[in-house]
């Protein structure tokens, strides 16, 4: 009995040095990524879209009710092509 408790003991298996080394570069890497990704982010002003210069706003985008307004417009326009948006100037 003595003999199974010697090998069992034996043939267990630590991290050491080399799993420690692994772990504190990882860390070290991530430490100095997210430092880095900090200051890219804060180059960006809050609220400012990243492809646009500084200064320069992008104009809003139209809600659901406006799109669906613009597209029963435009098969209005597709399905009678001789109907325009001004008044007929002869009807009295």
């Amino acid at each position: 009995m003595s003999v199974l408790a010697s090998s069992s003991t034996a043939s267990q298996v630590y991290p050491g040095l080399v799993g420690f080394l692994v772990v504190a570069g990882m860390g070290l890497a991530l430490y100095f990524l997210f430092r880095s990704m900090n200051k890219q982010l804060r180059k960006i002003a809050p609220g400012q879209p990243s492809s646009a210069p500084p200064g320069t706003a992008r104009p809003p985008r139209p809600g659901l009710a406006t799109y669906r307004a613009m597209q029963a417009d435009q098969a209005r326009a597709a399905s009678d092509p001789g109907a325009t948006d001004q008044p007929d100037s002869t009807s009295p």
